[in-house]
This record gives C-alpha cells, sequence and structure tokens, in this order.
C-alpha cells in the first residue's frame, strides 16, 4: 500500500514526531481507515442501509522501561502534540516492566510488500444497489424452499482497510485488506417449536463469495432440519463436531499455547512443550503467508516478519505463540505473532491455522461411531484456563446404529481437553479458503447430560 493510496503513513509519522518532542524515549504508531457499508433485507423490503468510514489512530510511547498507549479517532494533526503529552505522562506515571520496549531493527521484517498475498480485490466497492441485490436474492432463496416460516435476516457487505505501522526503530509499513459477505439467518416452525439457523461466507475477493440463493437456500434448509428437536439422553457416547464448529475445539489449544498465558502460568498447556497433545500424524500449521486469507499479512503489528510455523507436528507441541513481551518473558525468540488494534497493546495472536485432514468423509465418521451425537451449533463456555475442563451447551442430530435419528438441542457435553484432544479423529471435510482449515472431528466417549 503505498503513501498517495492512504494518505496513513503521513498520520503516522506526524504522531511519532509529536511523541518524540513530547519526550518519549521511543515510540510506535497505528494508523486505521475503514469504510463499511451493508444492507439488510426482510419481507422483501429494505429494512436497514448502514455505511460507516472511520479513522482511528493509537501511539504508543516509552519512557526508558515504562509506557502507555493512546488512541483517537480525530485525524487532524494539530491535536498531535497534546495526545503525544498525554502519553508521555501516562507513561511517566506507568511501573516499570523490565519487557517492554520495541523490537530491535535487526529483527524486523524486511519484506513489507502484502501484494503477493493478494489481500485486497483491486475492483471497485459494490454499488449499494449491488448489496440490496444481493440481500434480496438471499432471502428469496431462503423462502423459496417453503420449509420456513420467515428469514430473520438477509444481508449483504462490503468493508476495505486500511492499516499502516510506523515506528521509531525505522519500521514503516502498511496493507489494505477488502472483504466482501453475504449471510441469512432463517427461522423454521412457530412459538415454542421455532428453530433458527444460519449460513454465509466472506472472502477477500468479491468474485469468490458464495452464491446469494445458495447461502439462503442452505440456511433454511439447515433451520427446517432442526425443527422437532428433543433433549438427548445422558450417557457416555461419541461425539462429531460438525466442520462449523470444529475450528472451536483447535482455538481452545491455540489460545492455551499462548505465550502471555504461558507466562502467566493460566494455561493447561504449560508442562507440554514438546509433548504429545495431538494424535501422532496430526500436524497444526500457522501460515500468515496464504493468498487471499482473511488472516494473512506480511508483518506483524511490531514489525516483525510473518512466516509459516508448526504449532503442533506428528501430533507433538512445538512451542509457544509468541510477541515481544511475552517472548522477552520467558527467554524465548518472538515468532512475529503480535496482534493489535489502534487502540489495544500487542498481544500474542494465531493466524491462518490449518489441522492435517482424515482420509474419511463425514459421513464415514457418522457410520462408524454407531449410537452419538452431531453436534453443529455450541452455546457458553465453560473452560478452566489451568486444568483443560471443558463443558458446553450444544444442539445438533442424534445419529442412531451410524444413521441420523432426529435433531437434538438442550444437552451439555464435557470433557478435559488433554484428553478430547488426544483422541480427535478429524474428517476430510475442511473448507480450504477458511482462516482456520479444520475438518470435523469425531471424539469418543464424551459425557453427555441432556434428558
Amino acid at each position: 500500500m503505498s503513501d498517495p493510496e492512504s494518505g496513513l503513513s503521513h498520520l503516522a509519522s506526524a504522531l511519532l514526531e509529536a511523541a518524540q518532542k513530547a519526550g518519549a524515549d521511543a515510540a510506535d504508531a497505528m494508523a486505521l481507515r475503514e469504510e463499511a457499508q451493508s444492507i439488510d433485507v426482510r419481507g422483501g423490503a429494505l429494512e436497514q442501509a448502514e455505511r460507516a468510514e472511520t479513522t482511528e489512530l493509537g501511539l504508543r510511547v516509552f519512557l526508558g522501561q515504562r509506557r502507555a498507549l493512546i488512541a483517537t479517532s480525530d485525524p487532524r494533526p494539530e491535536t498531535f502534540a497534546a495526545l503525544a503529552e498525554r502519553a508521555v505522562a501516562m507513561a511517566n506515571a506507568a511501573p516499570e516492566d523490565p519487557h517492554a520496549g520495541l523490537a530491535d531493527p535487526a529483527e524486523l521484517a524486511t519484506n513489507r510488500d502484502a501484494g503477493p498475498l493478494e489481500l485486497a480485490d483491486p475492483s471497485d466497492p459494490p454499488a449499494p444497489a449491488d448489496l440490496e441485490a444481493d440481500a434480496r436474492e438471499v432471502e428469496a432463496a431462503a423462502l423459496d424452499t417453503g420449509r420456513i416460516a420467515q428469514v430473520q435476516s438477509a444481508t449483504a457487505g462490503y468493508e476495505a482497510r486500511d492499516i499502516w505501522l510506523a515506528a521509531s526503530n525505522g519500521f514503516a509499513g502498511g496493507y489494505r485488506r477488502t472483504f466482501r459477505y453475504r449471510s441469512c439467518v432463517a427461522v423454521a416452525g412457530e412459538g415454542t417449536g421455532m428453530e433458527r439457523d444460519h449460513d454465509g461466507d466472506t472472502r477477500a475477493f468479491a468474485g469468490e463469495v458464495r452464491a446469494a440463493s445458495e447461502i439462503g437456500r442452505t440456511a433454511a434448509n439447515r433451520a427446517a432440519a432442526r425443527l422437532g428437536a428433543v433433549k438427548p439422553p445422558t450417557g457416555t457416547f461419541p461425539v462429531l463436531f460438525d466442520e462449523r464448529i470444529a475450528a472451536s475445539l483447535i482455538g481452545h489449544l491455540v489460545a492455551a499455547a499462548s505465550g502471555a498465558a504461558i507466562a502467566r502460568g493460566a494455561s493447561w498447556l504449560r508442562d507440554r512443550k514438546g509433548q504429545q497433545v495431538l494424535p501422532e500424524g496430526l500436524d497444526l500449521i500457522e501460515d500468515p503467508t496464504r493468498k487471499r486469507a482473511m488472516a494473512s499479512r506480511p508483518f506483524d503489528a511490531e514489525g516483525l516478519p510473518c512466516a509459516p510455523r508448526h504449532i503442533v507436528q506428528d501430533g507433538v507441541l512445538q512451542g509457544w505463540t509468541h510477541d515481544l513481551t511475552s517472548a522477552r518473558k520467558l527467554g524465548e525468540a518472538p515468532t512475529g505473532n503480535a496482534g493489535r488494534g489502534p487502540g489495544s497493546s500487542p498481544s500474542p495472536s494465531a493466524w491462518n491455522l490449518t489441522l492435517t485432514q482424515g482420509s474419511a468423509s463425514r459421513e464415514d465418521l457418522i457410520r462408524d461411531m454407531g449410537t452419538g451425537l452431531i453436534v453443529t451449533s455450541m452455546i457458553g463456555t465453560t473452560i478452566n484456563s489451568n486444568t483443560g475442563d471443558y463443558s458446553r451447551g450444544c444442539a445438533g442430530f442424534w445419529v442412531e446404529n451410524g444413521v441420523i435419528s432426529h435433531p437434538v438441542n438442550e444437552g451439555t457435553i464435557a470433557g478435559n481437553l488433554h484428553d478430547m484432544l488426544a483422541r480427535i479423529v478429524p474428517a476430510n471435510d475442511a473448507r480450504p479458503w477458511l482462516s482456520r482449515v479444520v475438518p470435523s472431528i469425531l471424539i469418543d466417549g464424551m459425557a453427555l447430560a441432556g434428558d
């Protein structure tokens, strides 16, 4: 992203200059400009049209080993001096942090070109009429199935974000992202027997978003399939986490492998580095360099390079996800995983995860599980970050003798993440364009509470 395209580099540079004049020893500045529009249709009529254009700026200053962060949505350079003075005053009153500080210049990303990652669609933003047409098609397709009572929401939208990061250690770089999306929430049945479900798709390039008619039909069919749900039985059964929600399991593992959580001693993985956490043969790879992936980036929020890495290899946990602070606390090298917004400090974040897929299809796993539960949605989360104890409300479908029998709801599944993840059996149905490419996952012998 060049400066003429965004103008954000001028704002970031002006913030750094103001911080230096205010007495900061070091500083970094993040500038974000976002354009978003969305259209909602209901009952064949335009229900809501929204458009937002925002600019956010964040300035982080250091006085020795003291630091402070201040943010604003006022992009006028004449306000920057006062903003920087407040930030320096805040830092002067902050406690010392022996791990505070910017990256060493030798650590900084040298290739800051996001062009090869294809994060932004170069075509013109859609006109509001185009988004409305998308939303109308979504709703019409859902209603045309004849299986639902109403469409709760049919939405189409677009977002574009320009990001620029600059620091007194010499780093300066930025990139642009675009998002085009369509979604539908359908409602089937009436009264207390009402059920709802959804479908949607978000892509960097407009031409890759799934058809509006497909999204509407899928949402309607999913909602209708849930009609007549009953509570599942109580006992110990195999549970298949549908591909739509299986990534949440892997998300718990990644969160526990955060260097910040490890440094606090608040992780059920704290003693598991170098040990088996997934079955042999399974890898969990992070790749921030995937083309057109929603979470790709050429550098992290501290200016460090992003590169593919194994979080888990052959089932063995390889290490932690670090920003500079967590790496320094643990005496390890940073992994280029700092994430932040203009108003927040950096923290470890993992992007673009891929779990090794299995050889069996989802249908194969359903057949092989015999009698058990397919979970398609979950509510609530009770997870003990220290022990990995896991409990969540769920809904989905009951399986008898390897065949889907009927829908279920108001169930609760429970287990321990140590044991659960060690027994996962992945299917082969992951969607490769998602930022978390995780297939349906079968876990045998989970506790289920229902009727």
